[in-house]
């Protein structure tokens, strides 16, 4: 028998307590799984499992086991896939997660290219401004906005997004232009709740950090959908560059306070520690990191 099979019904078995379940998952009966994994034990000449009417629980042979087992089985599966990308190209599927507003102004289309020169590959884009656990909901690789302090991500710095200051040309017209960031508390400002001090705005100059707390009368929570106000002359935005890009080229947004310097936050992409990076993950990173460069969009 296959011990790579036996390897993966045992690897089921462990991860998921129990025969049927691990059955299931590999497609294949519970007796077939059950098979695999005396077979493996007999092979070794070790219990790996203490069984029970109600679940199976692992020896410590087998917990031994488990430490190692799935790296090898990841390690198996990329070597094969290399082999085969080799002579074939990327195939498979890469399931990427993303913040809204970045994902549909930049996102979408950097994967429409990537996807253009990988036709094998299936792409599941899904955009959310939450966090999402990558190892519960299956994500291959996602983009992140400023930093994360979780240990179980390793991460890959694709740039710095800038924040700029934004008004259109009529609402200058009408209410002036803030030549300082304490004149914003004159102004309605558009409020984006989706940042984490909605109306705590903050500035550099000189070296010193300038905090302004602001109000308006718009609140939305959405850093395209500010922009798009405040291209409508409803007020003042503080937006991330990439979400006020268009508007900035043509003409409908102009930058405020461009003396006072704004942080920079970064962005990565995320993937999880403690596996092999499949070889079109990878691709797609480093295309990634140099489409964001060529598209200026940060």
């Amino acid at each position: 028998m296959d011990i790579v099979d036996e390897l993966k019904a045992f690897v089921a078995t462990a991860q998921s307590g129990s025969f049927t379940a691990a059955a299931d998952q590999l497609g294949v009966s519970n007796r077939l799984t059950s098979k695999y994994v005396a077979e493996l034990e007999a092979r070794l000449g070790v219990r790996l499992f203490q069984r029970t009417t109600r679940r199976v629980g692992l020896t410590p042979a087998g917990e031994d086991l488990l430490a190692r087992a799935p790296a090898l089985l990841d390690d198996l599966d990329e070597l094969l896939a290399e082999i085969a990308e080799g002579s074939h190209g990327f195939s498979g599927v890469i399931r990427i997660s993303a913040p809204v507003t970045f994902g549909e102004i930049y996102v979408g289309t950097m994967l429409g290219r990537f996807a253009r020169l990988n036709p094998g590959l299936t792409l599941d884009l899904r955009l959310t401004d939450r966090y999402v656990d990558l190892a519960t909901d299956g994500i291959d690789l996602a983009f992140r906005m400023g930093s994360s302090d979780m240990l179980s991500l390793k991460t890959r710095r694709l740039g710095t997004f800038r924040t700029v200051v934004v008004a259109s040309p009529e609402y200058i017209e009408r209410h002036g232009a803030p030549q300082t960031p304490d004149d914003l508390s004159g102004h309605n400002c558009i409020v984006d709740t989706n940042r984490r001090s909605p109306r705590r705005w903050v500035f550099q100059r000189d070296g010193q950090e300038v905090v302004v707390n602001v109000q308006g009368k718009i609140h939305v929570n959405s850093a395209r959908a500010a922009a798009g106000l405040a291209a409508d002359g409803l007020g003042i935005a503080n937006t991330p560059r990439f979400a006020a890009h268009d508007a900035l080229d043509s003409g409908a947004l102009v930058q405020l306070l461009e003396s006072y310097n704004r942080n920079g936050s970064p962005l990565y992409a995320v993937y999880l520690e403690g596996r092999t990076l499949p070889r079109k993950v990878r691709a797609l990173i480093d295309f990634a990191l140099e489409d964001i460069r060529a598209a200026d969009i940060l």
